[in-house]
């Protein structure tokens, strides 16, 4: 029974943490850039909720991500 179970392994490989670091806060930083652009230089009458919506989620995600593969390249394992 102890011989068929698996250790939990992850789905990406380790030596690929600081790449997807880097990458994924890269791009959240870039869309969290434009959306401080977007939000100085539109009238409030221009503006679009879900623009604002959808470009806050996609940079949450992406630094959400970025956060936790620099975590894990750094060693802290959560």
């Amino acid at each position: 029974m102890a011989q068929s179970v698996k250790p939990v392994t992850s789905p990406v490989p380790i030596a690929w943490y600081p790449t997807l670091a880097v990458i994924m806060l890269a791009i959240g930083l870039t869309v969290t850039a434009s959306f401080f652009i977007y939000e100085a230089t539109a009238s409030r009458k221009s503006r679009s909720l879900f623009k604002e919506l959808t470009t806050g989620a996609v940079a949450s995600v992406f630094l959400g991500f970025g956060s936790l593969f620099l975590l894990l390249a750094c060693g802290v394992y959560v």
